[in-house]
C-alpha cells in the first residue's frame, strides 16, 4: 500500500498541500526565521506555498508568530524573499557544479550549439549577458528539438561554478543531472510566478 504523502497548510493561503510541494521554515536558536530550502533542517516547520505572493501575505499577517507560537525576528518580505531565492539559486549553481565534476557538462557557445545539434541534451543553460547573435542562436536549437534551456548567471559566475574562465553557456546531458536541474529550476520560476506557456510548448524553463 502506498504510503500517503504528509500535508501541510500555507500560512499565507491557507491551502493545503503535500509538505514536499511546500517551502518550509525554521526557527534558529535565536528565533530568526529561516528558509529551509532542501526540507532537512532541524527543528518544527513552517510552511508556505512556492510563491513569493504567499511568503509576502504570510508575513504581513504575522502567521509565523502564531504558527511558532510567540515571537519570531522576521526580516521584512523583501528580504526574506531575496534570501529564498538566494538559496535556491545556490542550489542550482551547486547541481552545475557537480554535474561537471561528474563529466555530464560542456560549455561554451560552440560546444553548446554542437551538442543541441548532434544529440539531444537534457538542459542548456546560457549566461545573461551572452551577446545576442550567439544566445538567440542557441535557445532557437534549444526549443527547436525541444530541449529545456534558462538563463540565471553571467559568464564570470558560469565559469566560475566550472572553476573555469567566462562562459557564455553550458549543456548538461540527459541523465539525473539534468533531471534535478529542471526541477529546481521549475521551483525557482513557480517562486516567481512566472507564466509556463512557453515551456508546456518550447521548454524553457
Amino acid at each position: 500500500m502506498a504510503r500517503e504523502e504528509p500535508q501541510r497548510s500555507c500560512l499565507g493561503c491557507r491551502e493545503v498541500r503535500d509538505k514536499k510541494d511546500l517551502l518550509r521554515f525554521v526557527l534558529a536558536p535565536d528565533r530568526t526565521l529561516v528558509p529551509d530550502v532542501q526540507g532537512k533542517l532541524p527543528g518544527r516547520g513552517a510552511y508556505t506555498c512556492l510563491r513569493k505572493s504567499c511568503l509576502a501575505a504570510a508575513v504581513a499577517k504575522k502567521q509565523f508568530s502564531r504558527s511558532f507560537k510567540g515571537e519570531v525576528r522576521c526580516a521584512p518580505s523583501d528580504e526574506l524573499i531575496a534570501a529564498v531565492a538566494a538559496r535556491m539559486v545556490e542550489r542550482i549553481g551547486g547541481y552545475l557544479a557537480l554535474a561537471n565534476k561528474a563529466g555530464k557538462v560542456a560549455s561554451g557557445g560552440e560546444s553548446v550549439i554542437e551538442a543541441l545539434t548532434r544529440k539531444s541534451p537534457g538542459i542548456v543553460c546560457v549566461a545573461t549577458d551572452i551577446s545576442p547573435d550567439i544566445g538567440e542562436k542557441i535557445v532557437a536549437l534549444a526549443r527547436r528539438h525541444g530541449v529545456a534551456h534558462f538563463a540565471l548567471f553571467d559568464k564570470d559566475r558560469l565559469g566560475a561554478i566550472l572553476g573555469k574562465g567566462l562562459r557564455s553557456a553550458l549543456v548538461v546531458e540527459q541523465g539525473g543531472f539534468s533531471e534535478a536541474l529542471r526541477n529546481e529550476m521549475e521551483k525557482y520560476r513557480n517562486f516567481f510566478e512566472e507564466g509556463r506557456t512557453q515551456h508546456d510548448k518550447n521548454p524553457r524553463i
